[in-house]
C-alpha cells in the first residue's frame, strides 16, 4: 500500500506540476532607447507607428506610465529587480563603473528561471554585475547606436522562440531612438521625415527650424523602431505562441534632448507602457499611475514564479479588467548622476494626478548637466549639419518669459519646484513660493518625506550626501570610472543594513 500511495502522490505532483508548466505565458519585453510617448497611439501627431499603435489596441495603453530614474542603466536595473536606484544602488550608468549594491539582489530572469522559464536577452543588459543576471542566451552584447545589422534582432529572437516548447521569458533592448538620429538605415524609414514635417516636443517649449531638423530625426528613428517592432511581432506570430505569451513595450526614459533625459521632469520620466495577454486583458486605456517597477511583481505574479517580498511596484492585474480599482494616488521618482561629475545632481520627485513636487538636495548650484546637454546638442547638430552652428542659447532667450524662467530655474534649481500639470502639463511655472498653493507644497513634502523614510533612501544622511556628493564629483572621464573602485555601495547598503 505504501509503494502504491507513494506512487500515486508522484504521479498527482507530475501532473499537476506539468499543468501548471503548460499554462505559464511566454514573456516579450521589447524596451526602446531614449524616448517618451511619441506614438501614435498616444495622440503625437507626427509619429508614425502603425505596429505599435496596433499593439495598443489589441492590450492596454498605460497613458500615465513612469521610470523611476531617466537615464539607462538605473532604469533598466529598476525594472529587471523591482527597486529604486537608490535601493539596488545602480545610480548611475554601468559604463562609468556604477553598480549593484549587492549581486544577490533577487532579479526577474533570476526568479523566472527557477520558475522553469529560458531566459534570453537582445541587445544591451548596461547593469553591473552582468553575472547577476542569468540569462541562458545574449546576443548583440553592445548598444549597437550604429544600428549594424539590425534584422539581427528578429533574426536571433525567432531562434530563440522556437528552440523549444518550454515557457520563455525574452527581452529584446532596441538602439532606437539613442542618438546618434539617424534619418534611415537600410531603408527604414521609408520617407523620411524633415524639419517641414515636425514640431519640436512641447515641454522642451522651444523653437527653430535647425531644432526641427534634429527632432525629425527623432522621429526617423520612432519610425524606423516601428518597423523592426512589426518585425519581431510577426516572428511571435509565426511562432504560433503570441496567444500564450505577455508581450510588453516600454521606453526606458525620454529623449536626451532638453528637459528630458537626466531629469525629473515629465519630459524624463514619462514613457510608452504597452501590454498585451490574449485572454487575460481587455484591451482599453488606462489613467493610473504606473511604473516599471510594477513589471516585476506583475510578471512573476503571472509566472507562478516566487515573489520577491517588501518591492516597492505592485501588481497591474487589477488594470486588467475595464472599471475602477484601488490603486496608488502618487508616484515618486529620483535623480542622482548618469555618467560622474559632468551629470552629478541628486534630486527627488513626487506627483499626483494634478500636482507635483521636485526637491533638489544641492539647492542653489549650478546643475552641471545643464551646459553639457545643451553642448551634446549643438555637437550633434554640428555633425549632422556638416559642421553648421546650432545656438539653443540663443532660441531659449529668444523664447517667452515663463520658458525662459524655466531653462533658468533648470540650470541652477531652488529647493523646491511646485506645478500644477493640469494648468501647467509642461512645468513651466514654479508655484512653490506661491501662497496660494502652500497647503498643495506641504501635502506634497510631507509625502515625498515619508516615502524616502519608507523606502530607506540613504541621502537622508547628510553626511552619506556629502560623502556620495565628494565621491563622485572627483571622477570626470569615463577611463577613471571604470577603472575607480566605487566605494558608495558600501556607505550607501549601510542604511539598509541598519533598518533590515
Amino acid at each position: 500500500m505504501n509503494l502504491v500511495k507513494s506512487f500515486l502522490i508522484a504521479m498527482c505532483l507530475f501532473i499537476s506540476g506539468t499543468v501548471f508548466a503548460a499554462t505559464q505565458p511566454n514573456i516579450l519585453l521589447i524596451v526602446s532607447e531614449d524616448n517618451g510617448p511619441e506614438l501614435g497611439c498616444y495622440g503625437d501627431p507626427f509619429a508614425k507607428t502603425p505596429h505599435l499603435d496596433q499593439l495598443a489596441g489589441e492590450g492596454i495603453l498605460f497613458r500615465q506610465a513612469f521610470v523611476p530614474q531617466a537615464g539607462c542603466s538605473q532604469s533598466r536595473a529598476s525594472f529587471l529587480t523591482g527597486l529604486y536606484p537608490h535601493q539596488n544602488g545602480q545610480i548611475g550608468l554601468a559604463t562609468w563603473g556604477f553598480r549593484m549594491y549587492q549581486a544577490d539582489t533577487p532579479n526577474l530572469p533570476r526568479r523566472l528561471k527557477k520558475a522553469g522559464y529560458r531566459t534570453g536577452i537582445i541587445g544591451k543588459l548596461h547593469i553591473n554585475p552582468a553575472s547577476a543576471f542569468p540569462f541562458d542566451m545574449h546576443e548583440i552584447t553592445g548598444a549597437n547606436f550604429q544600428r549594424n545589422q539590425l534584422g539581427d534582432y528578429t533574426k536571433h529572437a525567432m531562434e530563440f522562440m522556437n528552440a523549444t516548447d518550454e515557457p520563455f521569458f525574452l527581452s529584446v533592448n532596441y538602439p532606437d531612438a539613442h542618438a546618434p538620429w539617424i534619418a534611415q538605415v537600410d531603408g527604414l524609414p521609408k520617407n523620411p521625415q524633415t524639419s517641414s514635417d515636425v514640431q519640436v516636443l512641447d515641454y522642451m517649449g522651444i523653437d527653430s527650424p535647425e531644432f526641427r531638423g534634429m527632432v525629425a530625426n527623432h522621429y526617423n528613428c520612432m519610425s524606423r523602431l516601428d518597423s523592426l517592432v512589426g518585425d519581431l511581432l510577426e516572428a511571435l506570430n509565426q511562432s504560433g505562441k503570441a496567444d500564450d505569451t505577455i508581450v510588453i513595450y516600454i521606453g526606458d526614459h525620454g529623449a536626451d534632448m532638453l528637459r528630458g533625459k537626466r531629469t525629473c521632469y515629465e519630459g524624463g520620466l514619462r514613457i510608452p507602457m504597452l501590454m498585451r495577454w490574449p485572454k487575460h486583458i481587455v484591451p482599453q486605456v488606462r489613467d493610473e499611475l504606473v511604473s516599471t517597477l510594477d513589471l516585476m511583481p506583475t510578471l512573476l505574479a503571472a509566472s507562478g514564479a516566487e515573489r520577491v517580498s517588501g518591492l516597492p511596484g505592485a501588481e497591474l492585474q487589477p488594470l486588467f479588467q475595464p472599471g475602477s480599482a484601488k490603486w496608488r494616488t502618487h508616484f515618486f521618482a529620483e535623480y542622482h548622476t548618469h555618467a560622474a561629475a559632468p551629470n552629478y545632481f541628486p534630486q527627488r520627485s513626487v506627483r499626483g494626478q494634478r500636482y507635483k513636487l521636485i526637491e533638489s538636495l544641492l539647492p542653489n548650484t549650478i546643475h552641471p548637466d545643464y551646459d553639457i546637454t545643451i553642448e551634446k546638442l549643438h555637437a550633434s547638430y554640428r555633425e549632422m549639419n556638416d559642421g553648421e552652428n546650432l545656438d539653443l542659447n540663443a532660441v531659449i532667450a529668444d523664447s517667452s518669459p515663463d520658458v525662459k524662467a524655466a531653462y533658468s530655474l533648470m540650470r541652477q534649481p531652488t529647493r523646491y519646484q511646485v506645478y500644477d500639470l493640469q494648468e501647467d502639463p509642461y512645468e513651466f511655472r514654479n508655484l512653490a513660493d506661491d501662497p496660494e498653493y502652500a497647503t498643495v507644497f506641504t501635502e506634497l513634502r510631507k509625502r515625498l518625506d515619508r516615502w524616502r523614510h519608507e523606502t530607506n533612501d540613504p541621502l537622508l544622511d547628510a553626511k552619506k550626501l556629502r560623502m556620495l556628493t565628494q565621491e563622485v564629483r572627483s571622477v570626470k572621464k569615463k577611463s577613471d570610472g571604470k577603472k575607480y573602485g566605487w566605494k558608495y555601495p558600501e556607505y550607501l547598503m549601510e542604511s539598509f543594513d541598519k533598518q533590515q
